[in-house]
C-alpha cells in the first residue's frame, strides 16, 4: 500500500463507500443517513480544494463539521498516501471548465474575487469621523454552468441630516425622523464569467458587468438620478507560502448627466493563517483602492484598507472580515471619512448557517 498509486489505495480503502466510479453507494447499502457525494459531479467536486478534502479524510468527518460517519484515516493513510488518491479522485471530473476550489480566495471587503461563487453577504460600512452614516448590503450570488455567476446587490444606507420631510410624500422607499434618512439604496445587478483559470499557474482571470439602477431615494443621499454601468476585470493569483494577490480594473459610467465616469483600480495581498494544522483560517490582508475622474481631470483618490477574514464555524463556509477604509493624500477636512467596513458571509453551498459549527 505505501507505494501503491492513488487509484489502487481508492479502491482499497474508499471505494466500499463511495463506489469504484466515486458516484457513492446509496445510503441504504451502507447504513448512512447522509448521501454520498458523487467524486464525478464537477459542480461538486472542482470547488473544493484538496486541502480540505484531506482533513477529512485523515481527521474524520467531524473536523469539518460533517457526519462521524466519515471515518478518520490517519492511523492508516499518510498526508502523502490522501494526496495520491485526491490525484485519482479529480480524475473522476472530466470537465476542465470548471475552476478548482483552490482559486476560491479569501473575499476582500473591496476587490470583486475573479471566482464564481454560490453565496450570500452582509456587508456594512459606518462612517467613523462624522455624525455615524452607515451603508449596508445584502449580495446574493449564484453560479451557473462551470465559469458564470450572477449577482444582485440590495444595499440599504443610514443618513443623518440628509432627509427632507417635505418631500416624504413623494419618496415612500426612503424615511425621516429628525434630521436623519434610511432606506433601500440603488439596486445592483450583475454578472460574473472566467476568462482564464490555470491551477498550475495558480491563476484565474475574470470579466464582470455591472447595472446600478436609480432605486434610491436621491434627495435622502441613497442614490444617483439614473443609471450607471460598470465593467471590469478580476484577477486571482495564488503566490507561495499560503500567500495570494487579488486586483480589479474597471470603469463606471453614468447614463445620465451632470456625473462623470469614473476609472477605478483596487489590489491586496494577504496571506492564509489555520490555527494548527486542520483548524479555523485567519486571513490578514492589505488593500489599496485608487479612484479618478476620467473627464473632469481631477487627481487620483487612494484609500488603504487593512483587514482580516476569518472563519467563524468548523466546516469554515461561515467567515466574517473586519477593517477600515483610510482615506489618504488629503486633509481631514477635505478627504472622506474614516470608514469601519465589514462583512458576514455563507457559502450557501456548502451547507446552511446553522450547519457544521
Amino acid at each position: 500500500m505505501a507505494d501503491a498509486d492513488g487509484e489502487a489505495i481508492y479502491a482499497a480503502s474508499c471505494a466500499n463507500c463511495h463506489g469504484l466510479d466515486g458516484t457513492g453507494l446509496a445510503p441504504s447499502l451502507v447504513a448512512f443517513e447522509e448521501e454520498l457525494p458523487d467524486f464525478s459531479d464537477c459542480d461538486f467536486a472542482a470547488r473544493e480544494p484538496d486541502a480540505d478534502w484531506i482533513a477529512v479524510a485523515h481527521e474524520g468527518g467531524p473536523v469539518r463539521g460533517f457526519s462521524e460517519m466519515m471515518p478518520a484515516f490517519r492511523g492508516a493513510l499518510t498526508e502523502e498516501q490522501l494526496g495520491r488518491v485526491m490525484g485519482y479522485i479529480r480524475t473522476l471530473c472530466t470537465d476542465q471548465n470548471w475552476p478548482r476550489g483552490e482559486l476560491n480566495l479569501p473575499r476582500a471587503l473591496l476587490t470583486e474575487k475573479a471566482y464564481p461563487e454560490d453565496e450570500w453577504v452582509v456587508e456594512v460600512g459606518v462612517d467613523l469621523e462624522s455624525e455615524g452614516s452607515a451603508m449596508g448590503a445584502y449580495v446574493y450570488e449564484q453560479r451557473f454552468g462551470p465559469r458564470s455567476q450572477i449577482e444582485v446587490v440590495i444595499p440599504y444606507g443610514w443618513r443623518r441630516g440628509g432627509g427632507d420631510e417635505d418631500n416624504h410624500d413623494d419618496h415612500d422607499d426612503a424615511h425621516s425622523t429628525e434630521g436623519a434618512s434610511h432606506g433601500i439604496g440603488d439596486l445592483v445587478l450583475a454578472v460574473k464569467h472566467s476568462l482564464y483559470h490555470d491551477l498550475g499557474a495558480g491563476t484565474i482571470v475574470s470579466l464582470m458587468g455591472e447595472v446600478i439602477l436609480p432605486t434610491g431615494d436621491q434627495d435622502a443621499g441613497l442614490g444617483a438620478p439614473g443609471t450607471e454601468v460598470e465593467a471590469f476585470l478580476s484577477l486571482g493569483q495564488i503566490l507561495p507560502s499560503d500567500a495570494f494577490l487579488q486586483a480589479q480594473a474597471g470603469a463606471a459610467v453614468p447614463l445620465y448627466d451632470g456625473a462623470a465616469s469614473e476609472g477605478f483600480g483596487r489590489i491586496l495581498v494577504g496571506r492564509t493563517w489555520t490555527e494548527g494544522k486542520w483548524g479555523r483560517a485567519w486571513s490578514p490582508m492589505l488593500e489599496v483602492q485608487a479612484k479618478r475622474d476620467l473627464e473632469g481631470g481631477g487627481g487620483t483618490r487612494i484609500d488603504l484598507v487593512p483587514q482580516v477574514q476569518f472563519s467563524l464555524n468548523t466546516r469554515q463556509h461561515v467567515l466574517a472580515n473586519v477593517g477600515l477604509l483610510i482615506p489618504t493624500g488629503a486633509e481631514a477636512g477635505e478627504r472622506p471619512p474614516l470608514r469601519l467596513l465589514a462583512y458576514l458571509l455563507l457559502d450557501w453551498f456548502d451547507g446552511g448557517f446553522f450547519e457544521g459549527w
